[in-house]
């Protein structure tokens, strides 16, 4: 083992020299853990714990590479370098020796140092063996309780790594659960955020549910709340030929939440849209997914009378955008769970909307104006109103009904309703 991690996190792999680093100088946490599991990554990673003058050092890389330096924490002396491919944490050692730093860790996998200088692994709390078994041992309760964001850490790691929680690390969690509602809201999202990425985080986001985690966060979700998590995975899995593609982008470039994890999300606060707004605020959720789970929850339940007319499709698409596969997955999940239907049979019932939805050309879910709102206005010779809305909305409907395909038509329509 010891050859192939020392191949991993071999100096020559790092963007700096290994000279600038203090003799000893020690590399931990989540670069160590994945050398040890033999997993190489692109993008680097690094923290070094340094017995002393650690943010001098870290200052004194960044400077010989032009790199970026951030302070991290004054007060404990960590300090970040920012390269083009990696990042370097460095950081003052706390205690005065390793075994103490080492022993302020959360979990034993991340408990692990590696000595570049003399390749040697130091593991005094033998998270090497917790590697092997792929377990998530806690270092002491007392760590857990002293940032208690770790106890939501234990969920995210567990589902990154394909590992199980050892059962007395995950007995004191459940003990120190109400603790998380300590921190920070938008820290616990971020954590919410990894497990709604992937099919991998579901069983873990239903695991923190289940250990009372997230009850403060998400009041009104039940057991069975999380159980829907994993239908939502067969409904997306089910769906994925046709809408796979759009449930995996993100809301926004700027907002890392993927339409399915919106879905998700929708099945984890109230069911009524205005409460929903309120807890998805206090967990400080951007404006763009507030309205992307409200919506879905909005418009889900009308999908139940699927022979609807093309009028109330227009609506419904209209109102919909690009929320629209969301709505779809919860109608799936609803069918699943109430109506004894299975997903393959929901989607037939669906199919007829999804094809609208997928043809850029459709009528009626991507409507094209055949007139604007200032051709009515002076081929009528009426004001600027909202019945100038309504009625292009009324042209739009025509025309995904085919009754009308010109711009005369159209006009010729608007007066006909003026007339009426």
């Amino acid at each position: 083992m010891h050859s192939s991690v020392s191949a991993i996190l071999a100096p020559q792999n790092w963007p700096f020299s290994l000279e600038c680093l203090p003799q000893p100088a020690y590399m931990v946490g989540g670069a160590v853990r994945d050398a040890i599991l033999g997993r190489t990554r692109d993008y680097w990673d690094l923290d070094f714990v340094i017995p002393s003058d650690a943010v001098q050092v870290a200052r004194a890389i960044a400077k010989r590479y032009q790199a970026g330096f951030v302070l991290l924490d004054a007060e404990r002396k960590i300090a970040r370098v920012v390269f083009p491919q990696a990042t370097a944490d460095f950081a003052q050692q706390e205690g005065n020796s390793l075994e103490t730093d080492l022993h302020r860790r959360d979990f034993t996998i991340n408990a692990i140092a590696y000595n570049p200088h003399t390749q040697e692994i130091i593991d005094p709390l033998q998270g090497c063996a917790d590697i092997q078994q792929g377990l998530l041992r806690m270092v002491s309760p007392a760590n857990l309780a002293d940032d208690p964001l770790r106890l939501m850490r234990a969920y995210r790691q567990a589902a990154q790594l394909n590992f199980t929680i050892e059962p007395t690390t995950q007995a004191t969690i459940r003990a120190l659960a109400s603790h998380l509602n300590t921190v920070a809201a938008e820290r616990v999202r971020t954590e919410i955020g990894y497990l709604l990425a992937s099919p991998q985080g579901t069983p873990w986001l239903a695991n923190a549910g289940q250990d009372g985690l997230l009850s403060h966060f998400f009041k009104n979700a039940r057991a069975a709340s999380f159980d829907k998590l994993a239908i939502i995975d067969t409904a997306a899995a089910i769906l994925a030929p046709q809408l796979g593609a759009e449930l995996q982008q993100y809301v926004r470039d700027t907002v890392k939440t993927t339409w399915l994890g919106i879905a998700k999300l929708a099945c984890l606060v109230d069911k009524n849209p205005e409460v929903a707004e309120l807890e998805l605020q206090e967990l400080t959720y951007s404006r763009a997914e507030i309205r992307a789970v409200t919506t879905a929850l909005k418009l889900f339940p009308q999908l139940k009378s699927p022979s609807k007319s093309i009028r109330e499709q227009y609506f419904l698409f209209q109102e919909a955008g690009n929320v629209f596969p969301v709505i779809i997955v919860l109608a799936i999940v609803h069918d699943t769970l109430v109506e004894a239907m299975s997903g393959d049979k929901s989607l037939l019932v669906y199919s007829p909307l999804i094809s609208r939805y997928l043809n850029p050309d459709d009528l009626v879910a991507h409507p094209t104006q055949l007139v604007s709102g200032k051709n009515l206005m002076l081929a009528l010779n009426i004001p600027a109103s909202p019945v100038v809305g309504e009625l292009l909305t009324e042209i739009a409907i025509a025309q995904a009904e085919g009754k009308i395909t010109t711009a005369e038509a159209a006009i010729e329509y608007a007066r006909q309703i003026l007339e009426g």
